[in-house]
């Protein structure tokens, strides 16, 4: 079948199998930021953004992407790298494994709400599981970046 959508920014027409995972074509597509964690929908690590909101690839259909915009974190490497070095900072980094699913849903997080509390991090966050830190990190991590931000909006 054939699906029409936008993928980190560029249009693309594809042809896809009907029962293919959008974790799996992504990662043919070359976005190995996608990752395959728990394939239950329960660990978050293979978050992408659809349409600006996040969608758990491991356990949908690639051709729900059909007339969509779809965005991984090779389609925001700069926005990606920032945050990143904030939760790297705070020690939230021993594997990495857990970052691109942490680092997409922040993002989503900071479509809908502009200046959250540490309460509504951690409560948009807790779809995601990091085995080696916690959550205690990425928090300070997600904190410290948004203060930052913020003093460069003021700035």
């Amino acid at each position: 079948m054939k699906i029409e959508f936008w993928l980190n920014g560029v249009k693309r027409q594809e042809e896809i199998q009907p029962d293919t995972l959008l974790l799996d074509f992504l990662r043919e597509k070359g976005c190995y930021s996608v990752k395959r964690g728990c394939e239950t929908a329960n660990c978050g690590l293979c978050t992408v953004l659809m349409d600006e909101k996040p969608v758990l690839s491991c356990s949908t259909l690639a051709v729900r992407a059909d007339g969509k915009k779809v965005v991984t974190l090779e389609g925001m490497q700069k926005e990606a790298q920032e945050l990143g070095t904030f939760i790297a900072n705070e020690g939230a980094e021993q594997c990495g494994f857990c970052n691109p699913g942490f680092i997409m849903n922040t993002f989503a997080m900071l479509k809908e709400l502009t200046d959250p509390t540490e309460e509504q991090i951690k409560e948009y966050l807790s779809g995601n599981l990091c085995r080696c830190s916690g959550f205690v990190s990425q928090t300070k991590g997600i904190l410290k970046f948004l203060q930052y931000k913020k003093a460069q909006e003021e700035a």
